[in-house]
């Protein structure tokens, strides 16, 4: 007789039933305690940020080390790593039984903050390119309310309109064709559903623009000015659409009506 599978076994089934096509869904391994959907290893030409994101040792020491040290360059101006966690719960306006997804999870610390906060048949679905930030995922982050899915955000393997909260949290800076990916997080929006975002900003003053740029290019990362994003929001009919500025860091949040 099989054993009864265990809550984050449950949690990861409920997170296969999202996957799509149905192909994909069946198709899926698990072996590794969360949903592969991909046999390469690592970023597609990874830079030097994204090296270090799929790199073991960076994701067993991401929170206590090079979280905080990241979120310090980037100039949260004393937003700690908890505090974005509850920002991101509060513009999402997690609870109950939504369906959320992480976009570019990492090592889950968000996904399973989420979690947390919902109930019943709520998911929260970290999703992530890099294997060595998923492996630590599962072993810290898995719950009755959190799975993950190792797969490209450049094409999200869900229906439109499947999540009611979409969250991307310190990560647009960093991937591939991040406006693609923007365009995918909130192409499985469902209506009424909220969006949250994190990432880079350039500052407004043309020199000290060219500097950041410059530094940030070194190593891979894009910097962002103020329009951006909410213009991509609002291009694509979301309302509600916030920032604000911290530093060299922009948080912006939407809602699909």
């Amino acid at each position: 007789m099989s054993p009864a599978p265990d809550d984050g076994e449950r949690a990861l089934e409920r997170a296969r039933a999202l996957l799509r096509p149905d192909e994909l869904r069946a198709s899926a391994r698990t072996d590794a305690g969360y949903l592969d959907l991909l046999r390469d290893e690592g970023s597609p030409r990874p830079t030097a940020a994204q090296h270090a994101m799929n790199n073991r040792l960076v994701a067993a020491v991401y929170e206590r080390a090079w979280r905080p040290v990241w979120t310090a360059v980037m100039g949260a101006n004393g937003l700690s790593a908890g505090g974005e966690r509850a920002k991101a719960a509060a513009d999402l306006g997690l609870g109950g039984e939504q369906r959320v997804l992480d976009v570019a999870c990492g090592p889950g610390n968000f996904t399973r903050y989420f979690g947390e906060r919902l109930a019943g048949e709520g998911i929260a679905v970290g999703f992530d390119i890099s294997r060595h930030m998923l492996d630590q995922a599962v072993r810290t982050g898995r719950g009755p309310h959190a799975a993950y899915v190792r797969g490209d955000a450049r094409r999200l393997p869900f229906d439109d309109g499947t999540f009611d909260a979409v969250c991307c949290y310190a990560a647009l800076y960093l991937v591939p064709e991040p406006m693609t990916v923007v365009d995918e997080m909130v192409r499985v929006l469902a209506p009424g559903g909220r969006i949250a975002v994190m990432t880079s900003y350039g500052r407004e003053h043309p020199l000290l623009r060219s500097a950041l740029g410059l530094a940030a290019g070194t190593l891979g990362v894009r910097m962002y000015d103020r329009a951006t994003l909410p213009d991509a929001f609002a291009a694509a009919g979301l309302v509600d659409v916030a920032q604000q500025i911290r530093g060299v860091t922009q948080f912006v949040n939407a809602r699909r009506p």
